[in-house]
C-alpha cells in the first residue's frame, strides 16, 4: 500500500508543496492528492486587479497538475478528523472521505469581518476571485463621482485603493486605516506612499476605525458617516475554523500551531503551510499572513516530510520576512525591506523600477504554479521503509 499524502488547498501555499513532494518523491512508494475548492488557481496577489477590470490569466490546476501524478479532487473541505486520519469534502459527487498517511493542510484564509455590522452584507472584498469578480461588477456600475471606501491600511488596502484610484479616475477614492498611513515603512518610503495617493487623488482617515457598514456609507468610531457607494473591507485575514473543530492545538487566531519543521505540536502526521500555519519566525515573532510566509513554510513542510519519509535529517529553511513589494496601480510601487526585527530599513526602492520588480515577482510566482515539478526531476526518492509501517514512524 503507497504511503498516502493529501494536501488541503492549492493556492501559493498548497500547489508549490504539491508539486515539490511529486518531484522529489517517488511514485511507486507515494501517492498525492490535492483537494481544492475549486478548478483554477487563484492568484491571490493580483485580484485586485482583476477587480479593476484588468485581465488576470486563469490556470486550470487539472493543466497545472497534468502528467505530475499528483491527483486533484475538486471538493470542499467540510472536516478533518486527525485521530482517524480521514478528511471529510463535499463537491459534484457528493460528500466523501479521504483516508491520509500524512496531511498538509493549506487552506490559507479568507478576509476577516471582525464582527462589524453590516461587512457580510454589504461590504466587498479581494480575497477570492469570485469576491474580487463581484467588486469588479460593482465597480463598473458607478458613474463619475461614486464613492469608494476601502478600509484597512495594510497591503491589501494600499494596493487596491490604489489600483481603483489608477483604473477609475473619475470615482472618489478615500482610504480608512485605524492609524498612520504606512507606519510601518521607513520615513523615506512613507513619503513616497503619501504622494502616491496625493497624485491618485485618494482621500486617507487616519485613526478611524470603522464600527459599521451599511449600503451607501460607514460609520466611524467617532461617529462620522464616510460616503461609501463602494465599501472594500481589507482590515485583515481570518482562518476557517476547521483545523480548530478537529482537534488539532491552534492559537487563538485559529491557526495551527507547528514546530521548526511545519509539524503540528499536537498530530506528527499533520503539516501546516501558509496562513493557516501558526509558524514563529527568526525574530521570535508569528510569521505575518503573506504570500511571502506561505513560500517559506510551504518549503519547511515538504523538506520535513520528505526528509521524515525517507530516513534522512530534515533539514531547517530560513524562516525570515526580508520586507514588502507594495504595488501602488500600474507604474508605480514601493520595496520596502527590514532587519532582523522585521523593523523597516532606512533605504527604500520606489517608482517605476520598483514596479517592475514587483511583477517579476508577480510573474515568477506565476510560472512557478504553472510548473509544479519545475521540469523533469533528477531524481526521486523511494521511501525509506515500507509505505504501510512509515505512518507509525512518523507518528512515533
Amino acid at each position: 500500500m503507497k504511503h498516502r499524502i493529501v494536501v488541503l488547498g492549492a493556492g501559493y501555499a498548497g500547489a508549490f508543496a504539491a508539486g515539490n513532494l511529486a518531484r522529489r518523491l517517488s511514485p511507486a512508494d507515494t501517492e498525492i492528492t490535492v483537494v481544492n475548492a475549486v478548478p483554477d488557481f487563484v492568484e491571490r496577489m493580483r485580484l485586485h486587479q482583476l477587480a479593476t477590470g484588468q485581465d488576470v490569466a486563469v490556470r486550470k490546476l487539472a493543466d497545472v497538475f497534468a502528467g505530475t501524478g499528483v491527483r486533484l479532487r475538486l471538493a470542499r473541505v467540510t472536516g478533518v478528523d486527525p485521530e482517524r486520519r480521514t478528511v471529510a469534502v463535499t463537491g459534484e459527487d457528493g460528500d466523501g472521505e479521504l483516508v491520509y498517511d500524512t496531511l498538509l493542510y493549506a487552506l490559507g484564509s479568507s478576509v476577516a469581518h471582525h464582527g462589524v455590522p453590516g461587512v457580510t452584507e454589504y461590504a466587498f472584498d479581494v480575497t477570492g476571485r469570485s469576491s474580487a469578480l463581484r467588486l469588479r461588477e460593482r465597480l463598473a456600475g458607478l458613474g463619475r463621482g461614486g464613492t469608494v471606501l476601502v478600509v484597512g491600511e495594510g497591503l491589501t488596502g494600499i494596493e487596491t485603493a490604489t489600483e481603483v484610484a489608477e483604473a477609475r479616475p473619475d470615482l472618489s477614492v478615500a482610504l480608512a486605516a485605524r492609524g498612520e498611513l504606512g507606519a510601518w515603512l521607513s520615513p523615506k518610503a512613507r513619503r513616497h506612499l503619501r504622494r502616491a495617493f496625493d497624485r491618485l487623488g485618494i482621500t486617507v482617515h487616519e485613526h478611524t476605525g470603522i464600527e459599521a457598514v451599511e449600503p451607501t456609507r460607514a460609520i466611524a468610531a467617532d461617529g462620522r458617516s464616510l460616503p461609501a457607494e463602494v465599501t472594500v473591507w481589507s482590515a485583515g485575514f481570518a482562518v476557517h475554523p476547521i483545523a480548530a473543530a478537529g482537534g488539532l492545538e491552534v492559537a487563538e487566531t485559529g491557526q495551527i500551531v507547528v514546530d521548526r519543521t511545519m509539524r503540528s505540536v499536537s498530530h506528527p502526521d499533520v503539516y501546516a503551510a501558509g496562513d493557516c500555519a501558526y509558524a514563529i519566525g527568526e525574530n521570535g515573532r508569528p510569521l505575518p499572513m503573506s504570500c511571502a510566509s506561505a513560500g517559506l513554510t510551504n518549503m519547511q513542510a515538504t523538506a520535513a516530510i520528505i526528509a521524515r519519509l525517507t530516513d534522512s535529517e530534515v533539514p531547517t529553511t530560513a524562516l525570515k520576512h526580508y520586507g514588502n513589494h507594495i504595488s501602488l496601480g500600474r507604474r508605480d510601487a514601493i520595496v520596502q525591506m527590514v532587519d532582523g526585527g522585521a523593523r523597516s530599513k532606512s533605504w527604500y526602492l520606489g517608482g517605476r523600477t520598483a514596479a517592475w520588480l514587483k511583477a517579476g515577482v508577480l510573474k515568477g510566482a506565476g510560472w512557478g504554479i504553472a510548473h509544479p515539478t519545475l521540469g523533469i526531476p533528477k531524481r526521486k526518492r523511494p521511501l525509506a521503509t515500507a509505505p504501510d509501517r512509515v505512518g507509525a514512524r512518523a507518528a512515533a
